[in-house]
């Protein structure tokens, strides 16, 4: 490729942030909406086209029909930073995405027709011979603005706190995953947390009903992570994620406070107890070739965790890891129910394009 920037190129990365500020106490922001997919850079030099993950690893095999829409649609040279992304029944759907990493290519391109994938371009790195790596937020976004046109999907973006402030909450109905704050001046630093994030935050009291012994360290002596669980209408406890990231000194206490709920007995996860559509953990997928260890508990304590966002439809499970916050011995296990999640508000995925701030009825 004889373009200014050739492929790997670290992207620009964010770094969390509690709350939306008000821009005039701080550098000036470009507000963004925080798409949740594959963060993906493409570069194009006439008819070869790369797409790039955030690891540096090609994404071309997985997307054939995003290939062929940005043929059509980009300029002859051109180096963009955005974001591939999913949308089912007018929202984001990451699982659908994630789908798309198969090693088969008639699987691929049965999902491609089922399920297409969308670029969503959020910078311009180059055009033609001109880098603009070196140019602040604001130079680089007005050029992208007149490159995208009505060819190129162009994310939202406002310099407004108080609209940025009302995208993040209606926005959520789309399946996004929050706003992102770049200062204006900024250059693009590839590989560099110059960016801010702003992430919707929740709690949910979850069952510990399992953990898992710490790598590093001896079973039995330090507990890695917690196996936490909600119960649904029919009280099946399905598995919704974990809890990790204790420091040592905590995963050896509570490897001794635990140990006498370590049960060899009935358990909801296993066995007679497991009931069809039921959330497991430790299973085989294409992610994990090999089932994971994990000790039973008795579901007797209530913790409560704070997470982002759910995935997986009905049951839901959490997205990411969740934080520990606080043990709840005054809650009883059984009162644990997915009724405690929120669900936000259904938007117009569609509209986040354009962005408007027109809801949709709540599903």
């Amino acid at each position: 490729m004889a373009l200014p920037l050739t492929p790997p190129v670290k992207p620009m990365l964010a770094r969390p942030a509690k709350k939306i500020p008000d821009t005039a106490r701080v550098p000036e922001l470009l507000f963004e909406p925080k798409w949740d997919g594959f963060r993906c850079l493409v570069f194009r030099d006439g008819d070869e086209i790369t797409l790039q993950s955030r690891s540096g690893k090609p994404l071309n095999r997985y997307f054939p029909e995003v290939l062929a829409e940005l043929a059509g649609t980009l300029p002859e040279r051109v180096v963009l930073d955005g974001e591939l992304v999913v949308g089912l029944r007018g929202r984001l759907d990451f699982d659908a995405l994630t789908e798309r990493i198969h090693p088969a290519a008639s699987r691929i391109n049965l999902l491609a027709e089922q399920t297409p994938a969308r670029f969503v371009a959020f910078d311009l790195l180059a055009l033609g011979d001109r880098s603009f790596v070196d140019d602040p937020t604001s130079t680089r976004r007005e050029a992208l603005a007149e490159l995208a046109g009505s060819t190129i999907r162009l994310t939202p973006a406002t310099t407004d706190a108080a609209t940025a402030r009302h995208w993040f909450e209606l926005f959520e109905g789309a399946g996004l995953d929050g706003v992102i704050g770049k200062p204006l001046d900024a250059p693009y630093s590839p590989g560099k947390r110059v960016l801010f994030k702003y992430k919707h935050s929740r709690t949910a009291d979850c069952v510990v009903a399992g953990l898992r012994w710490h790598a590093d360290t001896e079973p039995g002596t330090a507990v890695g992570s917690l196996m936490l669980g909600l119960y649904d209408e029919a009280r099946v406890l399905h598995h919704v994620g974990v809890v990790g990231a204790f420091p040592a000194q905590r995963r050896r206490e509570l490897a001794a406070e635990l140990a006498e709920l370590i049960t060899e007995g009935e358990h909801p996860w296993l066995g007679d107890a497991v009931s069809e559509g039921q959330r497991l953990p430790g299973g085989v997928n294409r992610w994990r070739p090999t089932e994971q260890p994990w000790v039973p508990l008795r579901p007797e304590r209530v913790v409560e965790v704070g997470y982002e966002h759910t995935e997986g439809g009905r049951p839901a499970r959490f997205r990411h890891t969740a934080q520990f916050v606080r043990w709840r011995p005054d809650r009883e296990p059984l009162s644990c129910g997915y009724a405690q999640l929120d669900e936000p508000v259904r938007y117009d995925l569609d509209a986040v394009f354009h962005g408007e701030v027109k809801r949709t009825d709540a599903s």
